[in-house]
């Protein structure tokens, strides 16, 4: 039907209270209902009819239209009040004088008290799919991601280069780097159900803080040591105070990152794109990918040269001023994003909220908290819709052997190969990480994000089984197995990048705001544990002979992922068809 015949008695009123943009919200008409059965409908039924209402300033996102014969009173008494600067047009249509059942069908007799509504073209849905509802927010997110994220890669690029000059062994950045892994394992998911419990800016606010105050308790630990330590044996450095300290500060710190990024990556980007318009989603996901590797990349430039140039105290000294500044400044960024979102982030509290909040902060019961949070979030993790999605995440972690990092650099280094060589490859894939968040976007605006994200799952498993064959059946010494297997792992970064910006989008998806940051930190939790797994691995199998072994337990972990994504694509639960009405594999053509 080229246009759709119904009748509305009461207006779109206001929008959702603060903090609670984009739920699901209820349009009361008399005798009309244009919900299809909840359990008897076919796999392939059109699902609920949703209505997006859009203003310059504000927007009501995922609203359903649900009908009952309630009165236009009750409904306007049901909805909270209106915002001061959120103007939300109200429309106001005839009384239908019969509240009678209208049946919907071409061949019904229709009354002329009923008019006509326009049905959105399918370049109008495009162009709103791709306008985020926050633009101006979502801006102010990105220089708040950014300014945070480079003075965080800086810090996680100073303190083991800083460590390396104190001492010559590898142990201390091992204990230190084991004791954060341990941390992120057992505190995420208590840190993600206070946040799901909190309001998001004082939130934010409080981790910054926490952030900042224990990167500088790191850097005076690291300085103290430079000042004070000269010639000792490994033994007697992991059993100083300072280095108690150090590992302690580090492990929070590192929490507090993950936390924030947790926040602002499952949470806040999602209420400022919207959870119903795809291709901003992406979109927005993409930007901050590229800002992370960008940040990544400058952080460790702009520390070296430091190094380079200044006495390794100073160059502590100088992120250190740079930490202080960076907290004032992220506060302010916080509050700009929320007033240019029209109070987005905001939350109103309930006294059972604030309960738990307190129940959670209580020092006396913080081993039964901490037992009860990953009970908890196990338990809400294992039922999510969108599980094998986290899962194949998961399972990407395993992959630490045939990917840029410590293990192929050491690989690379005892087969001789050149310091270049070993460089280049490393900004090769920094380049194609980087190329992978421009595909990604371009992908799900064609075919989705489902097909997106098992395109990128599978592109990297088929790559990685080319670098692993060439791996086993030719020197890596040689030059030009060498090529093929260093540009096999560099161009499987597309695929991994790709799912990587994709799979975020699936689980903000599919995830209930409500739960974010519970079931994202929780999916950290797990992938800590996951790289901790095969950390283990490595040290079991440290000399470089086994290489071959964790190289078969990575192609392994990553076949699975895709194996695991494309059965959960194929085999689709009706929850699941409902979840992901709008994408493009479960749509069907008009006959």
């Amino acid at each position: 039907m080229g246009m759709v015949t119904a009748a509305a008695a009461a207006a779109l009123l206001a929008s959702p209270p603060q903090g609670h943009l984009g739920r699901r919200c209820h349009l009361v008409v008399p005798g009309l209902r244009l919900r299809p059965p909840a359990s008897s409908s076919p796999p392939h039924a059109a699902p609920p009819l949703r209505l997006s209402n859009f203003v310059p300033r504000c927007y009501i996102t995922n609203v359903e239209v649900d009908v009952s014969h309630t009165s236009e009173q009750e409904a306007l008494d049901d909805h909270p009040p209106l915002l001061p600067a959120c103007a939300i047009p109200v429309v106001h249509l005839r009384d239908v004088p019969d509240a009678s059942p209208f049946p919907l069908h071409e061949s019904a007799s229709h009354s002329t008290d009923f008019e006509e509504l326009p049905v959105l073209s399918e370049g109008e849905l495009h162009t709103i799919a791709a306008t985020p509802a926050h633009p101006a927010g979502l801006y102010a997110l990105y220089a708040s991601y950014l300014f945070g994220n480079l003075v965080e890669q800086l810090w996680n690029f100073a303190w083991p280069a800083a460590l390396a000059i104190l001492h010559p062994s590898l142990l201390p950045v091992a204990i230190v780097g084991f004791f954060t892994k341990l941390s992120v394992f057992i505190g995420a998911p208590i840190v993600g159900k206070l946040m799901d419990h909190f309001p998001r800016i004082p939130m934010y606010t409080g981790l910054n803080a926490v952030q900042v105050a224990t990167q500088l308790i790191s850097a005076a630990m690291v300085i103290y040591a430079m000042k004070n330590v000269t010639h000792a044996s490994t033994s007697a450095v992991v059993l100083k105070p300072w280095f108690i300290a150090l590992v302690a500060a580090g492990a929070i710190e590192r929490l507090a990152g993950l936390a924030l990024g947790v926040a602002m990556e499952r949470d806040w980007v999602v209420l400022l794109a919207g959870t119903n318009r795809p291709v901003a989603l992406a979109q927005a996901n993409a930007v901050l990918n590229r800002l992370d590797l960008v940040c990544e990349t400058v952080g460790a430039s702009v520390f070296g040269l430091l190094l380079s140039k200044y006495h390794p105290v100073t160059c502590l000294k100088i992120a250190c001023g740079l930490m202080i500044c960076s907290f004032p400044v992220l506060v302010v960024l916080g509050q700009l994003i929320n007033r240019f979102s029209c109070h987005a982030l905001d939350s109103s509290r309930t006294p059972s909220d604030e309960s738990i909040c307190a129940n959670l902060l209580d020092v006396r019961k913080i081993v039964q908290n901490g037992l009860s949070a990953i009970r908890n979030g196990w338990n809400e993790y294992k039922q999510q819709t969108v599980l094998p999605a986290s899962v194949a995440t998961v399972f990407l972690n395993f992959n630490v052997a045939l990917a840029p990092g410590a293990i192929m650099t050491a690989l690379l280094m005892h087969r001789g190969i050149s310091p270049s060589i070993v460089g280049a490859f490393s900004g090769l894939c920094s380049i194609m990480g980087l190329v992978a968040t421009f595909i990604s976007s371009s992908l799900v605006e064609r075919v989705g994000i489902l097909k997106a994200g098992a395109a990128g799952l599978i592109v990297q498993a088929s790559l990685l089984s080319v670098a692993l064959v060439v791996y086993w059946t030719g020197s890596i010494s040689q030059r030009t197995p060498l090529l093929i297997f260093l540009a096999a792992i560099a161009l499987s970064r597309l695929g991994h990048m790709s799912y990587d910006v994709v799979g975020t989008q699936i689980l903000q998806t599919g995830v209930p705001a409500s739960k974010a940051n519970l079931i994202g930190g929780m999916e950290v939790s797990i992938s800590s544990l996951a790289e901790l797994v095969m950390l283990g691995m490595a040290i079991i199998a440290n000399d470089v002979s086994h290489f071959g072994f964790l190289a078969i337990l990575s192609v392994s972990s990553v076949a699975g992922a895709a194996w695991m994504f494309c059965q959960w694509l194929g085999n689709p639960t009706d929850e699941q068809r409902e979840l992901f009405m709008f994408d493009p594999h479960f749509q069907v053509e008009p006959i």
